[in-house]
C-alpha cells in the first residue's frame, strides 16, 4: 500500500515538474508581451505588468512586423502542402500495400534510407535543383520540398491501409469498380483517422518551418510567419516586448490546434497500431 501511494505521489510530482519546465519559459514571454518599454526594462522577468490587457505589442508586432503578410503566405504554403502530401501519401499507400511488383521491398528500403538522411547534407544538391526549376524565391519552392520530403506521413498511411481488409476492394470490384474508384470511394474515406494524424503533425511542422523559407524565400515579402519573426532583429532588436508579442502570435494558432484536436493523434497512432 506505501509502496503504491509513493509510485502514485512520484507521478504526479513528475507531471507537475514537466508542466513547470514547459509552461514557465511560456509564461515569461506571455508577461513580457503585456508590458510597456519602460516596465521591461525596470521589472523583473515575473513581475506583472500594470496593465493586463495592453495590447499595444500584439498590433506593432501583426501589423509593424510584417506578420499580416507572413501569415497570408504560410496558410496558402500549409493549404498546399497538405492537400499534396494527403494525395500522394494516401496514393503511394495504396500502391504499396495493394498492389505486388518486383521492387516494393526495394521501394519500401529507399523510403527508409530517406528518412536516415540528415536533410542539411542534400541541401547544396537540392538548392541547385531548386534554382534550376526557377522556384527559387517563389512560394513554389517550399510546397514543392514539402510535397517530396514527407515519408514519415507515406509509413502512416500504409500503417492504417494494411488494417483495412482487401475483401472491400474485391466486393467492390464485382460491383464493377475500378482501381481508381476504389481509392476515391473506399480507401480514402476510410483513412480519415490516419489524415487527420498527418494533417496535425505535418501542419504544425510547417507552420514552424524556418529553414526552408529562409534559405528559398529571402524576399520579405514572400517571408512566413516565422522568418517575419526572425526579421525582429532588425527594426525591433532593442524592443524585447515587441519580439515577446510577436512570439505569443506564432505560438497561439499552433496551440489552439494541439488543445482541441490532440485526440486524434493519441487514437490515430494508436488505432494505427492495432488493428
Amino acid at each position: 500500500m506505501t509502496s503504491r501511494i509513493l509510485l502514485t505521489f512520484l507521478k504526479y510530482l513528475s507531471l507537475v515538474v514537466a508542466s513547470v519546465i514547459t509552461l514557465l519559459p511560456l509564461g515569461v514571454v506571455l508577461i513580457a508581451s503585456l508590458k510597456s518599454k519602460n516596465e521591461f526594462s525596470n521589472s523583473g522577468p515575473f513581475d506583472l505588468p500594470v496593465n493586463l490587457f495592453n495590447a499595444e505589442n500584439f498590433v506593432t508586432a501583426f501589423v509593424k512586423g510584417n506578420m499580416v503578410q507572413g501569415l497570408i503566405n504560410t496558410s496558402f504554403i500549409l493549404v498546399i502542402s497538405l492537400a499534396g502530401t494527403i494525395i500522394i501519401g494516401t496514393m503511394t499507400a495504396y500502391a504499396i500495400d495493394r498492389f505486388n511488383f518486383r521492387a516494393k521491398k526495394l521501394v519500401l528500403a529507399l523510403f527508409l534510407i530517406a528518412t536516415l538522411v540528415p536533410g542539411v547534407t542534400t541541401q547544396v544538391a537540392t538548392f541547385q535543383i531548386v534554382n534550376n526549376l526557377g522556384l527559387f524565391n517563389t512560394l513554389a519552392a517550399p510546397i514543392v520540398l514539402f510535397l517530396g520530403t514527407d515519408i514519415v506521413s507515406i509509413y502512416i498511411f500504409v500503417q492504417f491501409m494494411s488494417s483495412i481488409p482487401k475483401s472491400l476492394d474485391e466486393a467492390a470490384m464485382l460491383d464493377g469498380a475500378n482501381r481508381w474508384t476504389i481509392y476515391w470511394r473506399v480507401i480514402l474515406p476510410l483513412l480519415k483517422p490516419a489524415i487527420a494524424t498527418v494533417v496535425i503533425i505535418r501542419g504544425i511542422a510547417i507552420y514552424n518551418e524556418f529553414y526552408i523559407p529562409f534559405l528559398y524565400m529571402p524576399s520579405q515579402k514572400l517571408g512566413t510567419i516565422s522568418t517575419s519573426l526572425f526579421r525582429f532583429k532588425g527594426p525591433f532588436g532593442a524592443q524585447w516586448e515587441v519580439i515577446a508579442a510577436g512570439t505569443i502570435l506564432v505560438i497561439i494558432p499552433t496551440l489552439i490546434l494541439f488543445l482541441f484536436l490532440q485526440k486524434y493523434i493519441y487514437n490515430g497512432f494508436i488505432s494505427g497500431a492495432t488493428k
